[in-house]
């Protein structure tokens, strides 16, 4: 019998520091295979996927404005690392036989498509999964933001935060062993108890247009299968 996913199209967010291997950062292709495999178990179910990845194991911006560095030209470097972790998703997405697009908001025409909202939207329902790098095009915006946006634009069901944890805490459970984890959540519970999830811009354009966010462990078993097959005991949902 066909396993029914709940969702017909997700917007993944990863951090770049998923594709880094033992030491932190660079792009380590067993870990990006690893990653396509798991997006591959969805792909199989029919969801269309919209994937948007940082840049953090290649350059962190901030690095560079405390020394000094233009915010403008911080930010752009990140937005061109984004599109290096695409590239590396991409061609490990293409050998388990995933058709993939890599879309960037800044133009690269001899690497990626530029980022056409209706161009992507027609990519997934060919069934290709759609890689959206170079987050907004515009500096001072994370891509946690450029997540919220174009999951909105795509007209996404849900944002998926793939992070290392499975779900959204109380505390910090690495210091508090007694935090505990939260199934549901409310937008206003997290303004109110000041929750971390997303930074605010982003979490705001979530809320205003009231788009599911879905917090898990992207490295724990099989987490982003069972959430988009509607497992609930999975990570932590945050809806209005």
């Amino acid at each position: 019998m066909q396993e029914k996913p709940v969702y017909n199209r997700i917007m993944l967010k990863m951090s770049g520091e998923a594709l880094a291997g033992d030491h932190g950062y660079g792009i380590d292709p067993d870990r990006a295979e690893e990653i396509g495999e798991k997006i591959k178990t969805i792909h199989d179910l029919g969801v269309q996927i919209a994937i948007v990845i940082g840049g953090g194991n290649i350059w962190r911006g901030a690095q560079g404005v405390e020394r000094g560095m233009e915010q403008s030209t911080a930010d752009h470097i990140g937005m061109i690392a984004t599109v290096m972790n695409g590239l590396a998703l991409q061609d490990a997405l293409e050998r388990l036989g995933v058709s993939t697009r890599v879309q960037t908001a800044i133009e690269m025409k001899a690497v990626a498509e530029p980022y056409i909202r209706l161009r992507a939207i027609r990519h997934m329902e060919k069934g290709r999964v759609v890689i959206i790098a170079g987050g907004t095009g515009n500096p001072y915006f994370t891509t946690d933001t450029a997540a919220a946006l174009r999951a909105v634009e795509v007209n996404a069901e849900i944002v998926i935060k793939a992070t290392k944890v499975n779900g959204v805490y109380s505390a910090d459970p690495k210091k508090f062993p007694d935090a505990t984890r939260y199934e549901t959540l409310s937008y206003k519970q997290v303004l109110t108890d000041r929750l971390q999830v997303m930074d605010m811009t982003a979490f705001t354009l979530c809320e205003e247009n009231k788009m599911p966010i879905l917090v898990l462990d992207l490295w724990s078993g099989d987490d982003l299968k069972r959430a988009v097959l509607g497992d609930h005991s999975v990570g932590t949902l945050i809806q209005a």
